[in-house]
């Protein structure tokens, strides 16, 4: 169904999906946060219930050994207003939350990392895999009545071996990418608006950049555009650019240099997730999470085959 914005509506329902994978078959992976479940939206807008790990499964991508990789952020409070599912504060004895990986076949979870050197993670919240077999993925903190935590990115092992936490004192870390050659790694704030990029020099490792805004900082400030956004998950397209869902009610496409090359309106304050799909990847998928909705539309350029997703 054509719903504006060159969009079609695939299916309607959902409780605030987040973290789309595009899959071969035609399906689209996702969250749903509000449900605390793991669903198959197959192309004519049927669904599926993959699994149910509970919590508030939040970022998703398909690892190396073909299972779903997700970030738990161990659940989060909603309300909902004139339709509208909202994020709410958490609670203070909201529960810490974990990585865990999914069979999609059988819809067996096992949880992989809850803490890093015995510190427990607060809430990941998107991940990404490099061509070693590992994957990045941030910690974007909970917001409670009258504080917040800082968040961080980790990086870790797709075994379960191994946990390491690369950067830290993030306001919100949120999306996170690999450029097409691996070598940049971008990192969205929500609280801020601003898109960081760090030089990964060996997996797991990033060195400082000489273009950083202040020495106790490591990244580049990509972008942090004027007016309220408060940026969400982002994907990379084919030529290297970052495509940023932003709240309220835009999708950001914004170039390795800084510059804004597009801005999308969506139907939905809270566009939360953008991945690629179709034959030439020129698919984009958008999760409207607030109306609980998954759209897609034609995009200008195709995105980026992601690591592991059609082996």
């Amino acid at each position: 169904m054509s719903i504006g914005e060159d969009l079609v509506e695939i299916t309607d329902g959902l409780r605030f999906p987040e973290g789309p994978i595009a899959m071969p078959d035609g399906s689209v992976v996702l969250v749903e946060i509000a449900a605390g479940r793991l669903t198959r939206v197959r192309a004519d807008g049927s669904k599926e219930v993959i699994a149910i790990p509970g919590g508030g499964p939040n970022g998703a991508a398909i690892g190396p050994d073909g299972r779903c990789y997700l970030c738990n952020n161990g659940g989060m409070n909603f309300v909902e207003r004139d339709g509208i599912l909202l994020p709410a504060n958490c609670d203070a004895d909201t529960p810490a939350g974990w990585i865990e990986a999914v069979d999609l076949a059988t819809g067996a979870v096992e949880v992989l990392y809850r803490d890093c050197k015995g510190r427990p993670f607060s809430a990941p919240n998107d991940l990404v895999f490099d061509a070693h077999g590992g994957f990045w993925f941030t910690d974007h903190g909970k917001t409670r009545r009258h504080d917040r935590d800082l968040g961080s990115v980790f990086y870790a092992l797709a075994d379960g071996s191994g946990v390491q936490r690369v950067v830290g004192h993030l306001d919100g870390p949120n999306g996170i990418g690999l450029s097409p050659d691996g070598n940049t790694l971008y990192v969205a704030e929500t609280h801020t608006g601003r898109v960081w990029a760090y030089d990964v020099v060996a997996p797991g490792q990033i060195q400082a950049s000489p273009e950083r805004p202040a020495p106790w900082l490591q990244g580049r400030l990509l972008a942090n555009p004027s007016g309220l956004h408060l940026f969400d998950s982002l994907a990379i397209d084919a030529h290297g650019n970052v495509v940023v869902a932003s709240i309220p009610g835009t999708v950001e496409s914004i170039s390795p240099s800084g510059e804004t090359l597009e801005s999308l309106s969506m139907p939905d304050r809270f566009p939360t997730n953008v991945c690629f799909g179709g034959a030439d990847l020129q698919t984009g998928y958008v999760t409207l999470s607030g109306t609980g909705r998954l759209v897609a539309r034609r995009w200008a350029r195709p995105g980026l085959a992601l690591h592991y997703l059609n082996d």
